[in-house]
């Protein structure tokens, strides 16, 4: 099971016990939109090969507030 927790500057990640950070730039520049207009499942997508995307996405604006 992988685990994000957001922050203003990016997210936390623990991925198969292996932690690690993805800075809100990197995100962007993946995703190709603004942090606060990314969802969980565009970062889940960024971490997992195949991630089982359960729910409706979030945006991150909505995740902070």
């Amino acid at each position: 099971m992988t685990t994000l927790s957001f922050d203003e500057s990016g997210v936390d990640v623990v991925y198969q016990g292996t932690e690690f950070r993805l800075e809100k730039a990197l995100i962007e520049e993946a995703v190709g939109k603004e942090y606060r207009d990314t969802t969980d499942h565009e970062v889940l997508q960024m971490v997992e090969k195949n991630p089982d995307l359960n729910g409706e996405p979030r945006r991150v604006d909505d995740i902070l507030r």
